[in-house]
């Protein structure tokens, strides 16, 4: 099948016009100007991108991947799907050590058949002073053997310990145990990414020399950058490590979101951090154990007056591609790097992320205002358009 468009976004420029040769689930060429025969649909004047990839993702449409279970992570999924997300993570917040390993045991299902990514660990080894939504009384530093059991729990096969459907664990490196963890971590294949930290500059480089290799949700729950004591945000923008981004407006400005591209080209990954409320209306939802409370939009720990902690995002990827090329400036080759080749690089995700030749045929074809108009995965349309081949 060949699909023609006014634009094709390729790891190195935008292709305008464009057009894929597609085989089954695979992408067999990509080439710019006319194609080599009439295509099979043509898109007009769409803009074709990779499928985005989000490494930071809790839940939408109502559901929770905290629960569990195969039906609410579907109910995640597809929610996302929709808006564009064909390789996704699913993040777990702090809970008790049964329950999250659990979660782990019954998501990896998932995992192992494709349907997800990989799991994310987003504490239970975070700081009390930078929390956020997480609950404190569940906090807890790290040690070998837990770390071990989560990771374990993920790898129902044989239950080594090494890394299985466990992917990724955010920590806070100043914790005691902290930098053991990472180099733990690390020694297992998983990223160690440095989030919800109090640490200081020379804390954070020691995690870095140990082995972590992203920093969750730059800026938010961590130390601020101080210009005598940059924390956490300087020593991950002075290190050639990745940094996630949470483009929607709440969590940072869009001079910030600027700042960041221009001082880590190619570092930036952009993230929703999305729970329940995701694709679903303004109300009252939980994450992990914790009550929400969503008012236009805005998630944040329910407390009567509508100004908590924030509580992750109702964001999905696509609108995080609109605001950083609409509201922010950045230029579209840079943020759809962002959001789908960098993240799938730092997962070492080698079959998606990118339009290029021997790649997974995951595209979406965006509209002149960047909204999502369709969404292949692995070859096939899996979201309604107006378009039709």
């Amino acid at each position: 099948m060949i699909l023609a468009a006014s634009q094709v976004v390729t790891p190195a420029r935008v292709l305008a016009p464009g057009w894929l040769l597609l085989d089954g689930d695979r992408i067999v060429e990509v080439g710019e100007g006319a194609p080599p025969r009439e295509p099979d649909v043509d898109l007009g004047g769409a803009t074709v991108v990779p499928g985005f990839v989000d490494l930071h993702v809790h839940g939408g449409g109502g559901a929770s991947f905290d629960l569990g279970t195969a039906d609410a992570a579907a109910v995640v999924a597809d929610t996302h799907l929709a808006h564009g997300t064909t390789s996704m993570a699913a993040s777990l917040v702090t809970d008790s050590p049964q329950r999250m390993a659990d979660a782990v045991r019954e998501l990896a299902l998932l995992v192992q058949d494709g349907r997800l990514a990989g799991i994310h660990l987003e504490g239970p080894w975070l700081s009390p002073q930078r929390s956020g939504a997480h609950q404190p009384g569940s906090l807890t530093h790290p040690d070998p053997a837990a770390v071990q059991a989560l990771l374990a729990a993920g790898d129902p096969s044989t239950g080594s310990g090494r890394r299985g459907a466990v992917r990724m664990v955010t920590l806070a490196p100043e914790l005691p145990g902290g930098i053991e963890a990472v180099r733990q971590l690390d020694d297992a294949g998983v990223v160690a990414a440095i989030g919800h930290t109090d640490a200081t500059y020379d804390e954070s480089r020691a995690a870095l020399d140990a082995g972590a290799r992203l920093g969750t949700h730059l800026f938010n729950a961590m130390r601020p950058l101080h210009h005598r004591d940059p924390g956490p945000v300087g020593a991950l923008l002075d290190s050639p490590v990745d940094v996630e981004l949470i483009a929607d407006g709440v969590h940072l400005h869009p001079a910030v979101l600027r700042m960041v591209f221009a001082a880590a080209p190619g570092r930036a990954v952009l993230v929703t951090d999305a729970m329940a409320a995701a694709g679903a209306p303004d109300g009252a939802y939980r994450l992990g154990p914790m009550a929400i409370e969503v008012r236009d939009g805005v998630a944040r720990l329910a407390d009567g007056s509508g100004t908590g902690a924030i509580a992750g995002s109702t964001l999905t990827m696509d609108a995080a591609v609109r605001f950083a090329v609409r509201t922010a400036g950045l230029p579209l080759l840079d943020v759809v790097h962002a959001a789908s080749t960098a993240p799938a690089r730092v997962w070492g995700l080698d079959d998606v992320g990118a339009l290029e030749a021997g790649r997974r045929a995951d595209l979406v074809v965006l509209d002149e205002d960047l909204h999502v108009d369709r969404t292949m995965r692995a070859g096939a349309w899996v979201s309604p358009s107006s378009i039709r081949a």
